[in-house]
């Protein structure tokens, strides 16, 4: 019988002379029960004043005292105990032995050391009704039952993670698979959840996972991507507490109702792909978010739509480029930073120095004390490297140019024979051959050194000779063959005609 029902009885037996059965009809209770209370309140005298003032454990307590006991157990210092019971691996079994060992005669049995333990819990633990502004936060966490999702080519099996978010005034829910708990998918689920709100709530309360939280505790250090993406989309990042699951109560109150009304759901069905997971996902979230509160009129979704979109503040218009930081990344001698396998080239000026990196899906920068100093197309070559051009020194920059285009660019300038020279040492090789260009680099030294026209003259005498060498080129200006001779000396055609001079016929005639 409720306590009501027992003050409408005492009334009706206090102010009317009605039979036990017509009190018993008004009541809704038996003839007996009437009966039995009557004879309480004769023995007890309880007048009406009373029955006004009186509290419900007193009306209780007058109408069936309880009797004393021979047997006073002695109590223990429950808060003493509530207080050993926060450490790891401690039980209550443990205590109540060691309670019991200091007095046995007049200690509690263990069913009753468990009983007042618990209603001294219940009598400590208050939960604090928490009030949430329009818009105001939004409550992030994955849940802890995943999908199960078949690779199509191997027949492999993979576990989707579920990403769940909840506003804090409205409770819309929203619920994402994604292939792990990693830094990408967790940037990636928020972008996805706050173009599902259609706008971005002051504040975002994840839990201390490594992608949200890189140090946690009293002042937490949250992760350098994660609040990149926070100054994105202008968001407050509030870490809930270590081992406090009441900071983000609503969070949990969404992962539980994901998990009942969609993840259990799709555990029945057989995927091959996340994307196919996320497809049935949005018809049961918009099931999920339609259902009606139990306690007051509405559902989520017509709660957020009418009241709590407007609130929210306007999507950004660029996208964000979701990357994951690696700071204090050195630069080598060779003024590159290598990147999973992978080098960067940065401005040679920074060799030494110690660099910021983001890696996005398609690029990578490189910062140097908050600014930009690099950004390159991502490459997954291991091994490999990517070079921009104007970050190496000059000397370098020239070197790096040098092929057959550009020697033959310079040697038409001279002439055709050194023209012919350069061509001649690419005959059979690549534009960019090693050996060729360091042919055209001595050839170009030659220049400088003896000046363009006696060059150009020594590549002729080279062509004439057919020795289109560098050595061949390199003797003939040392020897000084490409210069002109001197005026020739007239040569006498016959000798002339004189008596002492004995011609051919001489011989002839045997010296006669």
């Amino acid at each position: 019988m409720s306590i009501q029902t027992l003050r409408q009885l005492l009334r009706l037996l206090l102010t009317t002379n009605y039979s036990n059965r017509r009190i018993a009809q008004l009541v809704g209770i038996s003839p007996n029960t009437v009966r039995a209370y009557r004879s309480k309140r004769r023995e007890t005298s309880v007048t009406l004043a009373e029955l006004e003032q009186d509290s419900d454990d007193q009306l209780l307590n007058r109408l069936n005292p309880i009797a004393p006991t021979d047997s006073i157990k002695r109590q223990p210092d429950w808060a003493y105990v509530h207080h050993l019971m926060q450490e790891k691996h401690q039980t209550l079994i443990q205590l109540w032995e060691e309670y019991r060992s200091i007095r046995p005669a007049d200690a509690l049995c263990y069913s009753q050391f468990t009983y007042w333990y618990r209603h001294y819990v219940k009598s400590i633990d208050v939960s604090m009704r928490q009030y949430y502004a329009l818009g105001e936060v939004c409550f992030v966490d994955f849940a802890g039952k995943r999908i199960p999702w078949t690779e199509p080519q191997t027949g492999e099996t993979h576990y989707a993670e579920m990403f769940v978010g909840v506003m804090g005034y409205s409770q819309l829910v929203f619920a994402q698979a994604l292939r792990s708990q990693k830094l990408e998918d967790w940037l990636e689920a928020h972008q996805g959840m706050f173009a599902y709100f259609g706008g971005v709530p002051h504040v975002v309360v994840p839990d201390n996972l490594k992608s949200a939280v890189t140090r946690p505790g009293k002042f937490p250090e949250v992760n350098h991507s994660y609040q990149e993406l926070a100054e994105h989309y202008g968001i407050v990042i509030d870490p809930a507490r270590v081992r406090r699951p009441q900071d983000k109560s609503l969070a949990e109150i969404g992962v539980l109702l994901v998990t009942r009304w969609i993840t259990v759901v799709l555990r029945r069905r057989r995927f091959f792909s996340v994307a196919e997971i996320n497809q049935a996902i949005v018809e049961l979230l918009e099931q999920l978010n339609r259902r009606p509160f139990k306690r007051y009129k509405g559902n989520r979704r017509e709660r957020f739509e009418h009241t709590e979109r407007v609130a929210l503040s306007a999507l950004p218009c660029k996208a964000f480029d979701i990357g994951r930081w690696l700071h204090l990344q050195k630069v080598d001698r060779g003024h590159h930073v290598c990147v999973y396998g992978h080098a960067y080239s940065v401005p040679c000026e920074l060799k030494g120095q110690l660099v910021d990196v983001k890696v996005c899906q398609s690029k990578v920068e490189i910062y140097f004390h908050h600014k930009l100093v690099a950004l390159h197309v991502r490459s997954h070559i291991q091994g490999g490297a990517t070079t921009e051009n104007s970050h190496r020194p000059k000397s370098h920059q020239a070197y790096a140019a040098q092929s057959k285009a550009l020697f033959t660019q310079w040697a038409t300038a001279i002439g055709e024979h050194a023209l012919a020279l350069v061509s001649a040492q690419f005959v059979g090789v690549p534009e960019h051959s090693l050996r060729g260009c360091k042919a055209c680099s001595q050839l170009q030294k030659l220049t400088r050194q003896y000046g363009q026209s006696r060059f150009e003259r020594a590549c002729q005498c080279a062509c004439e000779i057919q020795s289109l060498t560098v050595s061949s080129v390199r003797s003939i200006l040392q020897c000084r063959l490409d210069e002109p001779s001197a005026e020739a000396v007239p040569v006498q055609g016959q000798l002339p005609l004189h008596h002492n001079v004995r011609g051919a016929r001489y011989y002839l005639d045997g010296g006669q």
